[in-house]
């Protein structure tokens, strides 16, 4: 198995079963914060094994008591990140964002209810961390439950194809000087949940039709931040290696 599946497969397992789309929203918002929060430590555990040592979250007691996600100054404001990697010499180096949409809206029967305002979550996160560490690469994973993929109708797309278009414009910021609301790398991950197993299938945005393992995922942000700090590291078999001078 990949290396990324075994963490995700390690924290995704602690999940409380999924409520149905008719629970409470306090409730859903609970199951909601804890998919990130697994994915979270999942990334970062992941990510420190590649050698960026010292990536929040991490075990309470680690880096300090709490070991929870990072809050960075940004351009327009403080912002917690889900998952980042920090020095005292360069500030922010990576960030990872991560948003879900979970359960289908009771009215229209489809996922699309609140793609518009996570859109804009992570627009903003962007903006607000480019701005103050234009050097910084930015991941972003926006999960969507499985039924998001077939919830379209003969007048309109389904979630997934919907989201790929909405969220198409703010991915590939290949230039520390481009634009602050793009990501480096954004991808949307479909996850499946029944009583027996949990599924995960992850899209880059734009490319709706090719599944991408998260190793590569890993892949290109390690890439990305050895390329944007080549005085520092280099990117040798997806693991960040320092550079002495």
């Amino acid at each position: 198995m990949p290396e990324m599946d075994l963490y995700l497969d390690h924290e995704l397992a602690k999940l409380p079963r999924k409520p149905p789309d008719s629970a409470s929203a306090p409730v859903k918002k609970a199951y909601s914060e804890a998919v990130s929060n697994a994915v979270a430590r999942a990334l970062s555990a992941a990510l420190h094994d590649r050698g960026l040592h010292h990536t929040r979250p991490t075990q309470p007691g680690t880096l300090d008591r709490s070991g929870a996600e990072r809050r960075m100054s940004g351009g327009i404001g403080a912002k917690k990140v889900d998952v980042t990697w920090a020095t005292e010499e360069s500030g922010l180096i990576l960030g990872v964002s991560i948003k879900s949409i979970n359960f289908r809206d009771g009215r229209s029967n489809n996922f699309q209810k609140n793609l518009t305002n996570r859109r804009g979550d992570m627009l903003f996160e962007a903006v607000t961390l480019h701005r103050r560490f234009p050097y910084a690469v930015l991941g972003g994973l926006f999960f969507l439950d499985e039924g998001a993929s077939t919830d379209g109708t003969s007048k309109r797309k389904s979630t997934l194809l919907n989201t790929h278009a909405r969220l198409q414009l703010f991915t590939g910021r290949s230039d520390p000087a481009g634009r602050e609301e793009q990501y480096e790398h954004l991808y949307i991950v479909l996850l499946g949940s029944s009583e027996e197993t949990l599924s995960l299938r992850a899209y880059a945005v734009g490319i709706p039709d090719k599944v991408v393992d998260f190793d590569t995922i890993l892949d290109r942000l390690v890439e990305a931040v050895a390329l944007r700090n080549p005085d520092f590291y280099e990117a040798i078999d997806g693991r960040l290696k320092s550079i002495r001078t």
